[in-house]
């Protein structure tokens, strides 16, 4: 049985409280949803797309401009998320708050769904595929990004040397488990795979960018409190460095998937 990662109400609380200073610190995710837009140039433009976990909605311009023409319905499990978009984005869109594993859309109603950065929170990817293939119409076109195993190594590495035993940043599935638990729904989707570094100023300004994402790590025993100055400081020493420069890893993954024809 997967384990989750943190409960819905969590995740969609600590994303919505990031919602104003998400769009600063996304570099991540601005990267990784560039790359999902570049492997849509195989799908039909002008038809319905579904932006599932849409955030802040910052990449509803780029996917009309990739796709022109089509109807775009954004959704996210955070209503605060929802909200915050619908205010800043000036665009024709459908802002929609629902549960990824229970979309209220008909059989059939979706020719593209983009989604960035969402599935790494849940326990197990394949309800959401489903619900996904489930929207699509035949030959419809999913792209998904996600985190795999070794995300933020090094910085699980220094908090293991500072608090040992105690769990600091969320987990993530490896490779093959998520091509496999791909392919049972979507049986010819591939996963192609890339190595992100970023680099920062300090092991606290990664953890700063992560708390502004609302990407803090969610687990069940995480510290209530602030974590104390001292352990900060030994976290920077712990921290290891690549050419004098502290640098984070994280390991992205991209699922491209065709619903078949019948």
């Amino acid at each position: 049985m997967s384990v989750p990662i943190a409960d819905k109400a969590t995740v969609a609380r600590d994303f919505g409280v990031a919602s104003s200073s998400y769009d600063e610190a996304a570099r991540l995710q601005r990267h990784m949803g560039n790359r999902l837009l570049e492997l849509l140039t195989e799908a039909d433009a002008g038809k319905r797309v579904v932006d599932l976990g849409c955030g802040t909605g910052q990449f509803a311009s780029a996917l009309a401009e990739r796709l022109p023409g089509c109807s775009l319905t954004a959704v996210d499990l955070s209503e605060a998320m929802i909200r915050h978009a619908r205010l800043i984005r000036g665009l024709a869109v459908q802002w929609v708050v629902a549960d990824a594993e229970s979309l209220p859309f008909a059989d059939g109603s979706a020719d593209v769904i983009f989604s960035n950065l969402m599935i790494q929170w849940c326990a197990d990817p394949r309800p959401v595929l489903r619900e996904c293939s489930r929207i699509l119409r035949p030959g419809g076109y999913l792209v998904c990004s996600t985190l795999l195993d070794g995300t933020l190594a090094e910085l699980a590495e220094a908090w293991q040397m500072v608090d040992p035993g105690v769990a600091h940043v969320n987990r993530f599935e490896a490779y093959d488990v998520v091509e496999q638990r791909l392919r049972d729904v979507f049986p010819d989707g591939r996963l192609e795979c890339e190595s992100i570094c970023l680099p920062y100023a300090s092991p606290l300004a990664l953890l700063g960018e992560l708390k502004s994402l609302g990407a803090q790590y969610k687990g069940a025993g995480r510290r209530q409190t602030l974590t104390a100055p001292g352990r900060v400081r030994r976290l920077g020493d712990a921290y290891p460095r690549q050419g004098g420069q502290v640098v984070a890893t994280y390991k992205a993954g991209y699922l491209v998937c065709r619903k078949p024809l019948l």
